[in-house]
């Protein structure tokens, strides 16, 4: 016990001593091999030299053995290696590798005694199993990365194909694809898509606004693609989710290059499920092309590269959306709601209740990359690397409109830049440093102004013209106008410095190193409002129930900063066992603002506080210790099986979107909002919304807790992988626990359910802004970290690199994921996941990413046909996805019970699950009914409630409003399957130029993969379990069969 004492005293003390020094580290796109070299009596070799040469640039790396026979050299360009084994007196071996991105590969070599001088030579791929470290991920080759036929040709869409990865719900933010741009996260693990980590090259590749991928860089500079999702090492940090690493291609001794173009056309495509004749087929056409030129300036020392891609996308998106029927819009009295018509698109399916067309959806993108990687002398290298993309495109209902003619145009320069240098002090100390930034500007604009004041709207602006408000009529599920928040535009720029050393000592392979980051945040957005009528009945009578809007245009330049240490080290106990021990620390502190512009509502004092006089910073500061353990073991040591288990604690830094919402709050701006019945005796009028009688809008402010702690997820896994044949086969047991999830709160819930008096009714007399002011306070919305999540899954994986021409990758897991809410957004807000704000035990249920059942297979085979030019070189890649469906959480439309859109219904009944197509007099498709429309009541209403009713309002027969007892997420939606297949035919021109033709189908057997079921319970409603789209948009994954044709040229 004393002899652990002092090992745990020592590993502790170096870790403060690695944290004090402040030395940034960072996370590491390259990778390490190390191994043990013996003689054949399996006695270690101290001094033998061990060579290993870079094939493709000539650049070798040069170390010894220690006195354990033990080599590591760290920080290695990913690539195809040589390695030379040299000693007097015994053989030479040679061994060849490949190695990957973030990848730590064990190569072992054994030494007989020489004869006449001779060699041995072993070629062959990296290790199958990896015996090395207790992280969990899968890399993909550059081969496999080229070649994989990918929907829009978007590496972050290789994350959902990796174990424990799952396709996008279609109400997620950032994984969903986004047309032209593709996802710009993933769903991993259990995880939020805010906690993956994108790396390239060691740099972070986040834009911290959103937690997204700053942008994706062209798959045809793409190197090779990593992916770790469980019980990572202490060198990374910042994120709780997987770790994406990326590294982009460098030129070598050859000249190499290549053009290609990828040419896509609705001629050639299936119809959208949801686009049936007699319409005309939606508008599709794609064109991506691009250059790409590497090779030496000096031969084994300076390597260029150059890279141009381009998109011209467009896209006619299908909306498919109810309407009002023409007697609706017949019935409508309110002189204002009728100058609304004009806004309103009429039906024109057979039925007379829907809008089915689409919108164009232009995408422009241009971008360029260079990469120089030169050898400054023998024990240092220089890698430089820089990336510009500018695009344009329009979103006709990315922010939730459902008819034509409305959303907005985004415009947008990225950038990033990392800077990498290695150097060799000696065969046991490898340092590598790196720097980097990454940066995006994008603004949003609606698409249609108009001067609001001539058409009698009144909510508080001024300056013309504008957006309409965003308009939702509950009951058909009509929305249109806006869209809300913006215009809008940020300035997002991410700072990275960092160092990280390796260190051979006796059985340790000790890594250390700290890093730093710094973020510039500046924004600014207007907003037109938004406006919810319960009801048609309601529309035409001009009574609303909702309505929010922030006057004033909201702007701010905040700063994050981050700081971070580690020490890991790999101790070999024995020549089968391996333990690896971390320790990371990670500093946070509290954000600031330049300006000041941040206020904060103070629930002790009642009062609005400004940072700098009220207060002095927006929360505590984040201050973690999280450790890291796992074991190995290779029973049979001959590297071909390995049992791991692995324990570790990370911290996920989450988005400014935690405290930026007080910069939205008076005197800065003026948010409010209001609620009312929607009825002849509460309501809110468009003529006049903030000054109405019957329903006068409310001051809103958002705050942030000032205890709000950074998420934290405790993650374990217990697997076994065997090697069998070539191919290596996994199963294991994953779990994870969150806390200190972010989750928005109403703090001003009403005290009782559908009551009028709220715990906080005005500011305080003594409050140094608005004192005792009216309006009244209404809605107050705290950011904090009070919500939770579990995981646990089963996942079993097939690997087989390519061997006989047949190269795969498949994975299964059986899963379950648990939460409070699943997105950082949701939760106390309209359509969130939270309705009661007291109890937020009582909205944990089944994930909205929930897949019980997932199956993923990728895989190549070269077929063998041979004998001439036009015999070789074919080639089919298949890339195969199928899961369960994501669950859906069922609400009503009632804001009067806490405030909010976000209060369950009743269950009263069973919820029959009846996929039905509602077809038109012509037999074509025209929507879907996942379950039965009609089946809400009002127990207010004598007889309302039957033996048919599923769905009860909350509320008593005498009127009394309660919680609804329906679970979170109770009913399962549906699945989603999809298929793509290539054909690519390689053509050898002269020496080595080639040319390569591909035919890609996406989604090869049509699957209509249907989106979300409508999930507003109101009586009478036309909308509720109806299913109008599919999970995403035509050209997207899963969405209709679409043929895509492409030439390159590559020598």
């Amino acid at each position: 016990m004393r002899r652990m004492f002092r090992a745990t005293r020592w590993f502790v003390t170096l870790g403060v001593v690695v944290l004090g020094s402040l030395a940034p580290a960072w996370a590491q796109s390259t990778a390490t091999l190390q191994g043990t070299i013996t003689d054949t009596q399996s006695a270690v070799m101290p001094g033998v030299s061990v060579t290993i040469r870079n094939q493709a640039t000539g650049i070798e790396r040069a170390t010894v053995t220690d006195a354990a026979g033990q080599y590591v050299a760290a920080s290695l360009q990913p690539g195809h290696y040589a390695i030379v084994a040299h000693i007097e007196g015994f053989q030479d071996q040679t061994r060849e590798v490949d190695l990957s991105p973030a990848q730590t590969v064990e190569l072992n070599l054994r030494l007989g005694v020489a004869a006449l001088a001779e060699n041995v030579t072993v070629s062959g791929s990296s290790p199958l199993i990896d015996t090395a470290t207790v992280s969990v991920g899968q890399a993909m080759a550059e081969r496999t990365v080229q070649e994989i036929p990918l929907n829009g040709r978007h590496f972050v869409d290789l994350g959902p194909l990796m174990p424990g990865g799952s396709t996008a719900p279609q109400n997620a933010g950032l994984s969903a694809p986004l047309r032209g741009q593709g996802s710009f996260s993933f769903m991993s693990a259990g995880n939020r898509e805010t906690s993956v980590n994108f790396m390239i090259n060691g740099i972070n590749l986040n834009d911290l606004s959103n937690s997204q991928v700053t942008f994706q860089p062209s798959i045809n500079t793409v190197s090779e693609f990593k992916v770790d999702n469980s019980t990572f090492s202490a060198e990374y940090g910042r994120n709780s989710g997987a770790i994406v690493n990326v590294a982009t291609r460098s030129g070598s001794n050859a000249m190499h290059g290549e053009a290609f173009d990828f040419y896509r056309d609705d001629k050639y495509d299936s119809r959208n499920y949801f686009n049936p004749p007699p319409a005309p087929q939606s508008v599709f056409n794609r064109k991506q092309f691009g250059v790409n030129l590497g090779g030496p300036i000096v031969r084994n020392r300076t390597f260029f590269f150059l890279s141009y891609e381009g998109l011209r996308h467009l896209q006619a998106v299908d909306l498919n959306s109810g309407t009002l029927t023409t007697a609706q819009r017949a019935g409508v009295t309110d002189p204002l709601a009728k100058r609304l018509l004009q806004y309103i698109p009429e039906a024109n399916d057979s039925t007379g209740s829907r809008v089915i067309g689409s919108a164009l959806a232009p995408v422009n993108i241009d971008q360029y990359t260079m990469d120089l990687r030169h050898n400054l002398r023998q024990n240092d290298e220089f890698h430089w690397y820089y990336a510009f993309q500018r695009d344009l495109r329009q979103e006709p209902n990315a922010q939730g409109n459902t008819v034509p003619g409305y959303g907005d145009q985004r415009g947008a320069h990225r950038q990033v830049m990392t800077v990498n240098e290695t150097h060799v002090f000696s065969p046991a100390l490898v340092n590598e440093a790196r720097f980097g930034f990454n940066r995006i500007n994008i603004s949003f604009n609606p698409l249609t102004l108009v001067d609001t004041s001539a058409v009698g709207i009144n909510v508080g602006q001024t300056n013309m013209p504008i957006a309409l408000p965003q308009i939702t009529i509950t009951g058909p599920g009509l929305n249109f106008g806006g869209p809300a928040g913006f215009p809008s535009g940020r300035i997002v720029t991410t700072f990275a410095a960092g160092d990280t050393a390796t260190y051979l000592r006796g059985n340790h392979i000790i890594k250390f190193g700290g890093e730093f980051r710094r973020v510039k945040h500046n924004s600014a957005n207007g907003d037109p409002g938004n406006f919810t009528y319960p009801s048609v009945a309601a529309f035409q009578q001009g009574f609303g129930s909702t309505f929010g809007i922030t006057l004033g245009d909201r702007a701010f330049n905040a700063y994050v900063n981050a700081i971070g240490g580690f020490v890991q080290d790999s101790v070999s106990l024995g020549s089968n066992v391996k333990l690896d021990l971390g320790l990371r620390y990670d500093f946070l502190p509290s954000p600031t603002e330049a300006d000041n512009k941040l206020v904060e509502f103070d629930p002790t004092t009642v009062s609005l506080l400004r940072i700098g006089s009220g207060f002095s910073q927006v929360t505590k500061n984040g201050s973690d210790f999280q450790p890291r353990i796992g074991l190995i073991w290779n029973p049979t040591g001959d590297g071909k099986l390995a049992v791991r288990g692995a324990y570790a604690v990370m911290v996920n830094q989450t988005n400014t979107g935690y405290f930026t919402g007080e910069a939205g709050n008076p005197p800065l701006v003026t948010p409010l909002s209001a609620q009312a019945a929607g009825t002849a005796t509460s309501n809110i009028k468009l003529d006049n919304a903030i000054g109405g009688a019957a329903g006068a809008a409310t001051l809103s402010p958002t705050t942030t807790d000032p205890n709000f702690l950074p998420g934290r997820t405790q993650t374990w896994n217990v697997n076994v992988e065997r090697e069998f044949g070539g191919t290596g086969l996994m199963v294991g047991y994953f779990g994870s626990y969150g806390d200190r999830q972010r989750i928005p709160v109403n703090l001003n819930q009403f005290i009782t359910p559908g009551g009028t008096v709220r715990p906080f009714p005005r500011l305080s007399a003594a409050s140094p802004i608005l004192p005792g002011a009216t309006p009244t306070l209404g809605n107050i919305i705290e950011i904090a970290s009070t919500g939770w999540s579990h995981y646990k899954g089963l996942w079993v994986t097939a690997n087989r690199r390519l061997s006989n021409g047949l190269q795969l990758a498949g994975s299964y897991t059986l899963s379950k994921s648990t939460d409070t809410n699943s997105y950082d957004g949701t939760g106390a807000n309209n359509n969130g996941s939270l309705q009661d704000s007291t109890n937020i035990a009582g909205s944990e249920g089944l994930s909205d990413f929930d897949v019980r059942h997932r199956f993923s297979l990728n895989a190549s085979y070269d077929l063998p046909f041979h004998g001439n030019r036009w015999k070789d070189g074919w080639q089919v890649v298949v890339v195969e996805q199928a899961q369960t469906g994501n669950p859906l959480n069922v609400i009503t439309n009632i804001s009067t019970i806490t405030g909010l859109l976000s209060v369950r219904p009743d269950l009263i009944g069973t919820p029959t699950i009846t996929p039905t197509p509602n077809l038109d007099a012509n037999g074509n498709v025209i929507s879907y009914q996942w379950f039965a429309s009609n089946t809400v009541c009002d127990p207010r209403i004598a007889g309302s409630c039957t033996s048919a009713s599923v769905f009860a309002l909350p509320y008593s027969a005498t009127g009394i409003a309660h919680f609804g007892n329906l679970p979170r997420n109770y009913i399962i939606g549906p699945g989603f399957g999809n298929t793509d297949l290539s054909f690519i035919k390689n053509v050898t021109l002269v020496g080595s130029a080639r040319a390569q033709l591909r035919i890609e189908i996406f989604n090869l057997f049509n699957q209509a993969n249907l989106g979300q079921p409508g999930r507003i319970a109101t009586v009478g409603s036309t909308s509720l379990g109806v299913i109008s789209n599919t999970r995403f948009p035509t050209g997207d994954s899963g969405s209709a069969r679409q043929i895509q044709f492409a030439a390159k040229f590559l020598f």
